[in-house]
């Protein structure tokens, strides 16, 4: 890898959803506790330092919508790609998207949907923050963050192949305060 700064993966689910009766699932937005816990995941990745370069998400109306309410919190302005493959895709699905980033990105932020995210994250960390690991396995709830560091190219990621750096969940009060949970 070339650069000082090594290539990172941040895999966000998406914050809490509604089940409206009648809507179809990609058609599903946040409830009301998904648009108070997005602004919160964006403030614990600037907070942290990890500001995307790049931004692909799925193009379902709850993901959407946690993109559009984590982005102000950010204080950049990371290309955006609305990919259709995130949709229900598996860890393998996943995987072949983030392949294809382009090496100048050296943070990449994806968010998408479970089990997918959780699994790819799952895949991917071949070594962990303490305790880390096994939390994701355990449960990766909505709003969920998962932070890897990549030893190689976007191109050679591979199962295994990446450091599991921090696992958080954050969540947003009522007042747009929060709390949110940390890997170490």
């Amino acid at each position: 890898m070339t650069g000082p700064q090594a290539a990172r993966l941040i895999v966000l689910r998406h914050a809490k959803s509604a089940w409206p009766d009648g809507v179809p699932d990609l058609d599903r937005p946040l409830s009301g506790r998904g648009r108070r816990d997005a602004p919160a995941a964006g403030r614990r990745l600037r907070e942290a330092g990890r500001v995307p370069d790049a931004v692909v998400c799925s193009p379902a109306l709850r993901t959407r919508q946690t993109w559009d309410l984590v982005s102000p919190e950010l204080g950049a302005t990371p290309t955006v790609v609305h990919d259709p493959r995130l949709y229900e895709a598996s860890a393998a699905e996943l995987l072949h998207v983030v392949r294809e980033m382009d090496e100048s990105c050296r943070t990449l932020l994806l968010i998408g949907h479970s089990p997918g995210v959780q699994d790819l994250v799952v895949a991917l960390a071949g070594e962990a923050a303490v305790d880390c690991l096994a939390r994701a396995r355990r449960k990766f709830p909505t709003s969920a963050i998962a932070v890897l560091t990549l030893p190689g190219t976007w191109k050679r990621l591979a199962p295994g192949s990446c450091a599991l750096v921090d696992f958080a969940v954050p969540r947003g009060g009522k007042r747009g305060g929060g709390k949110h949970g940390s890997s170490a």
